[in-house]
């Protein structure tokens, strides 16, 4: 393996892993970090990617310079291995043929390869959501400001930190050359608790591109699909079905609107282990006529839902506020209720271009819908602002240099020199 890995390439080489890559496009098949990863060819650098399902069904795919390996499609000889396991064997076989400069890594999943990078002789950066950060959302968004609440949280967060930092993300932090955070709040607590040093933290906004959204044509038969009446008023919602309280906040709120505005209904998307909890509960509401629980859905569907709905919520505290989701609806001019405790706050401005709410405020939840379905908010402003808000934030070619950028530091502080020529080469 030594003589492979001394290797000299004329092109500065990275390989993109992430065991979901989420779909924009209703007519992509390499998922949410596409534009990225073309955005990185396109400045020269030789990109791989490793992901664990294709939405088309193939196990490769090469596009515009990108090489997409699906690990655990049925046509792939891995596809029987854990992730994990499967990326750390496709990953030795293609270093050994042409060395990787560097690992970047959307989740924990190139933890095995991390903790053998000096072997390796390769840098490895984790997006802060490889860690368990998200629980740490999760807890913050559950308090009221009550003395109770606020000691109840304080007690939960401190037990949350302590089991998964010692479990788990103390191990991933130790190996990792650099992490990419999303808004402020992640940098906040890898800095404070985390205690990882400020100046192995990144941020980066991933990108999209416009073209990626088409408008929706068939809004009457998408409805009719799902058996909705013509003139109704939809409120969608996307979520795990791991956390019942936040969904239990959700349809308190809904209960008033269901009765003031006959024509409004609620569309949860997603399947979890708590899925027959929620139904039961929703029946217990008698909401089952107005509440849809459509369960896990193809991801085209899942856009022609938001495409002929009024309002998305997401008041989930374990949102990294750039879901795909969350794009397509702000790029789709619709009005945005979020909660002002998870990382959409850094996206939304309340009452600008979105709401924010505490995720357990379900009075002011309902206010606002009956509101909106009234028609009594400028929701066609809103949505305008939305749009140019998301095309601001998620600029592909920014993103690109950001990360570039970004490569270029952690190489650099990994000891890597030789890769210095490589960025020249980019310019």
């Amino acid at each position: 393996m030594a003589e492979a890995l001394f290797k000299t390439t004329t092109r500065l080489r990275v390989l993109l892993i992430g065991s979901r890559f989420q779909i924009l496009s209703r007519a992509s098949d390499s998922g949410f970090l596409w534009p990225m990863a073309r955005g990185l060819a396109r400045k020269g650098v030789d990109v791989t990617v490793f992901a664990s399902k294709s939405p088309i069904g193939k196990s490769f795919v090469e596009r515009d310079g990108v090489k997409t390996y699906f690990l655990q499609e049925k046509d792939s000889d891995l596809k029987h291995a854990p992730f994990e396991d499967a990326i750390f064997r496709k990953f030795t076989e293609l270093h050994l043929q042409n060395p990787f400069d560097l690992v970047h890594a959307l989740d924990s999943s190139a933890l095995k390869i991390a903790k053998q990078k000096k072997r390796f002789k390769v840098a490895v950066c984790f997006d802060a959501e490889a860690t368990q950060m998200s629980q740490i959302f999760s807890i913050l968004g559950r308090g009221h400001d009550t003395l109770g609440s606020l000691l109840q949280t304080g007690s939960a967060l401190a037990y949350k930190f302590l089991t998964t930092f010692f479990a788990t993300d103390r191990q991933l932090l130790s190996v990792a050359d650099g992490v990419f955070i999303a808004h402020p709040q992640q940098r906040f607590l890898l800095e404070r608790y985390y205690l990882y040093p400020d100046l192995k933290i990144h941020t980066l906004p991933y990108g999209f591109e416009l073209s990626d959204f088409k408008p929706l044509e068939n809004a009457l038969e998408i409805k009719k699909k799902w058996g909705l009446p013509e003139n109704s008023q939809l409120a969608v919602t996307f979520s795990d079905l791991n956390e019942t309280q936040e969904i239990l906040h959700l349809l308190a709120g809904f209960e008033k609107v269901a009765v003031k505005k006959p024509s409004s209904y609620l569309v949860v998307i997603g399947n979890g282990p708590l899925f027959k909890e929620i139904e039961f509960e929703i029946l217990q509401k008698a909401l089952g006529k107005r509440v849809l629980l459509l369960g896990a859905v193809p991801e085209d569907e899942a856009l022609d839902v938001i495409s002929v709905s009024d309002v998305y919520i997401n008041l989930s505290s374990r949102t990294n506020g750039f879901e795909t989701t969350l794009i397509e609806a702000m790029a789709q001019k619709k009005v945005i209720i979020g909660s002002e405790v998870s990382p959409i706050s850094h996206v939304i401005e309340d009452g600008l271009d979105g709401f924010l709410l505490r995720p357990a405020d379900k009075e002011s939840l309902a206010n606002l819908l009956i509101e909106i379905f009234s028609g009594s908010i400028p929701t066609q402003e809103l949505g305008e602002r939305a749009r140019k808000k998301v095309l601001e934030l998620f600029d592909v070619k920014k993103m690109t240099d950001l990360a570039l950028n970004a490569y270029r530091q952690i190489l650099q502080d990994a000891g890597f020199k030789p890769a210095k020529k490589r960025f020249l080469d980019l310019r």
